[in-house]
C-alpha cells in the first residue's frame, strides 16, 4: 500500500496502515488533535506522510498549504535523494573490564530513564501541544540562538545568517552557494565540546565563511525544531550541506556526531568537490539564459525602435494629410465666403439701385450734372437734384457695376472728400447745394478697397 510505504520510508520500520493517522497525529511537529482531519490531511498527501509533515511545517510558520498555494511557493528541499553523503561519528565504545563494568551498571538505569521521560513525552502530547510547533517569530528564534552561541562560547564563529530558514535556501539558490545548517542540541552531551573545539577553530571558520553560507539555530526554538523535523536528524551535533541541484533545493550531505575539526573540513571538501559540478552546470546555465534574455531584450528593443520608427512615419503622413485636407477645407470656405460675399454684394447694388430716386430733366434749373471719373479712368454722367442729399450720390456709384466696394467721393476745387456717409462730425450728410456743387461738376471716386 502506497500509505504504510510511505510511513516506512520516513520512520524506517513496518506500521500497520490502520495506525499512520494515529502517528501523524500525536507526532510533535504537527500538533493537530483531531484524527479526522489527520486523516484527510494525509489523504490529500495521498497517504505521504513525509509530504504531509512537510506541509504542516510549512502552515506553522505563516506560508499557505499546497491545497491553497499563494502566487509563488517557498522553496521546498529534497530529502529523498539517495545518493545523499553521510557521516556519523559514533561515541567511542567502552575500553577496559572498569569501562564495560560501568557501562552494564548504567544500562538498566539510562534505558529506564529515557522509557519513562518518553512515556512522559508522549502523555503531555496529550494535554498540552508542543510549543515549538507553532512558529511565531523565526527571525527572533534566529537572533536569540545568536546571542546565547555567544554569550556561551564568545564571539570567534562562523558568520551566521541573520534570516529564516527559507531567506536562507533563496539567498543560497539566487547566490549558487552552498549552504550549511547546524541544528544544535541544546541537551546533547556532545554539543559543548562541538561548538568549542570545533566549530570555532579557526580553520573551520575560515573555510565556512569563504565558501558557503551558514545558517544555525537550536532545536529548543520553533525555528529549529521545524526545521529540524524537515531534515530529520538522528543525533547531535548534526550539520547538513544544501545546495541547488537539478534546479531544486536538495541536501547533499549529513553529518552527525561529534566530528573533530580536520574532519570537519575534510567532509565539507569532499562534498563541495562532489557536486561543485552542479553549481557549475547552473552557472552555464544561468549565463546561457541570461545572454539568451539579454538577446532577446535587444530584439525586442531593436523591433520597438523599428515599430517606433514607422509609426512616427505614420503619425507624420496623417499629420500631413490633415494639414492638407484642412488646408483644402480652409480654401474652399474661403471660396465659399468670397461667392457670398460677391453675392451679397450684388443683392446690395441692386437694392440701391431699385431704391434711386429718378434722375431729372436736363431742362430742370434744379438739376445737377456731376460727371464721375472712376478709378479704372472709366467716366459716367448722371443728372441729379441740388435738394438730395450727398448720400443719393453715394449710393448711385456703389450700384455700378464698375465701382470699388469701398470708395470715397473728392471734389477737385476746392480738393475735399464730400461727406457721403453718416459719421460722427456728419450724421446726416448735407444735400448737394449745402456741399457747395455748382450746376456741372467733376467729381472723383478713390478706391479704399485695399486700405
Amino acid at each position: 500500500m502506497d500509505r504504510e510505504k510511505g510511513l516506512k520510508e520516513l520512520y524506517a520500520w513496518p506500521v500497520e496502515e490502520e495506525m499512520i493517522p494515529f502517528y501523524f497525529c500525536t507526532d510533535d511537529l504537527t500538533g493537530i488533535e483531531s484524527m479526522d482531519q489527520c486523516r484527510h490531511t494525509l489523504e490529500q498527501h495521498n497517504w505521504n506522510i513525509e509530504a504531509a509533515v512537510q506541509d504542516r511545517l510549512n502552515e506553522q510558520e505563516g506560508v499557505p498549504s499546497v491545497f491553497n498555494p499563494p502566487p509563488s511557493r517557498p522553496l521546498q528541499v529534497n530529502t529523498a535523494d539517495h545518493r545523499i553523503y553521510s557521516y556519523v561519528v559514533s561515541r567511542p565504545q567502552p575500553r577496559g573490564l572498569l569501562g564495560w563494568g560501568y557501562y552494564l551498571i548504567m544500562l538498566p538505569f539510562r534505558f529506564t530513564y529515557y522509557t519513562i521521560l518518553d512515556i512522559f513525552r508522549f502523555a503531555l502530547r496529550f494535554i498540552r501541544p508542543d510549543p515549538r510547533s507553532r512558529v511565531t517569530d523565526p527571525v527572533g528564534d534566529i537572533v536569540s540562538f545568536m546571542h546565547s552561541f555567544e554569550e556561551k562560547y564568545g564571539r570567534a564563529h562562523p558568520v551566521f545568517y541573520q534570516g529564516t530558514y527559507s531567506q536562507a535556501l533563496n539567498d543560497a539558490k539566487r547566490e549558487l552557494r552552498f549552504l550549511l545548517v547546524y541544528l544544535h542540541g541544546d541537551d546533547h552531551q556532545d554539543s559543548d565540546e562541538f561548538c568549542r573545539n570545533t566549530l570555532c577553530a579557526p580553520e573551520v571558520i575560515s573555510l565556512i565563511n569563504t565558501r558557503m553560507l551558514f545558517w544555525a539555530c537550536s532545536t529548543n526554538k520553533p525555528e529549529g525544531y521545524r526545521v529540524s523535523q524537515a531534515l530529520r536528524e538522528n543525533t547531535y551535533p548534526f550539520l547538513a550541506m544544501i545546495m541547488l541541484k537539478d534546479r531544486r533545493m536538495t541536501v547533499v550531505g549529513r553529518l552527525e556526531g561529534l566530528i573533530q575539526p580536520d574532519d570537519l573540513i575534510n567532509q565539507l571538501t569532499f562534498i563541495m568537490d562532489a557536486n561543485q559540478t552542479y553549481l557549475v552546470s547552473e552557472r552555464l546555465e544561468r549565463e546561457e539564459r541570461n545572454q539568451t534574455q539579454v538577446l532577446r531584450q535587444q530584439q525586442d528593443e531593436a523591433y520597438l525602435a523599428s515599430l517606433r520608427a514607422d509609426q512616427e512615419k505614420e503619425r507624420k503622413k496623417r499629420e500631413e494629410r490633415e494639414r492638407k485636407r484642412r488646408k483644402e477645407e480652409e480654401v474652399q470656405q474661403q471660396k465659399l465666403a468670397e461667392e457670398r460675399r460677391r453675392r451679397n454684394l450684388q443683392e446690395e447694388k441692386e437694392r440701391k439701385l431699385e431704391c434711386l430716386p429718378p434722375e431729372p430733366s436736363p431742362d430742370d434749373p434744379e438739376s445737377v450734372k456731376i460727371i464721375f471719373k472712376l478709378p479704372n479712368d472709366s467716366r459716367v454722367e448722371r443728372r441729379f437734384h441740388f435738394s438730395q442729399s450727398l448720400t443719393v450720390i453715394h449710393d448711385f456709384l456703389f450700384s455700378l457695376k464698375e465701382s470699388p466696394e469701398k470708395f470715397q467721393i473728392e471734389a477737385n476745387f476746392p480738393r475735399r472728400v464730400l461727406p457721403c456717409i453718416p459719421s460722427e462730425e456728419w450724421p446726416n450728410p448735407p444735400t448737394l447745394q449745402e456741399a457747395g456743387l455748382s450746376h456741372t461738376e467733376v467729381l472723383f471716386v478713390q478706391d479704399l478697397t485695399d486700405e
